[in-house]
């Protein structure tokens, strides 16, 4: 198989509402691009507090996250921020991980934007049924 890993551009969500009601440009729209590897096992986006501090955006909760190897640890959620992978975006919040730790992307993302893990391709790719637009069930 292979580790598949995604380049996410990812902005202060914050800032973007800021800019567009023109309180600040959109040059002072803190941003970063980042690569992360794609983790289905996990549930949320996780992203070391570096780039966290980078992108200003503000923790508001605690999460208990269990790491493969049984331990658990409390850290921080922080957001909102919006994430642009595979040419889809949304908006989401994210487990804060240690300094200069690995960026990942867990389920919420891949169900909320429709994209398939394809580990032959080592590649995020939109669900064939839906290739233009994330294709959401509601029940």
């Amino acid at each position: 198989m292979g580790e598949i890993t995604a380049k996410l551009d990812l902005e202060n969500y914050d800032d973007r509402v800021l800019a567009r009601t023109g309180h600040i440009s959109n040059d002072a729209i803190r941003g970063r691009t980042v690569t992360a590897v794609v983790d289905t096992g996990a549930v949320m986006l996780m992203l070391p507090q570096d780039v966290v501090d980078v992108l200003g955006l503000q923790t508001d909760r605690t999460v208990i996250v269990a790491y493969a190897d049984e331990r658990k640890e409390a850290r921080p959620v922080a957001g909102p921020v919006r994430i642009t992978v595979a040419g889809r975006s949304m908006t989401t919040e994210c487990v804060v991980g240690p300094p200069l730790s690995e960026p990942s992307i867990g389920q919420i993302i891949l169900e909320e934007l429709d994209l398939l893990a394809d580990c032959q391709r080592k590649a995020l790719t939109p669900r064939p049924e839906s290739p233009n637009f994330p294709l959401l069930k509601l029940k």
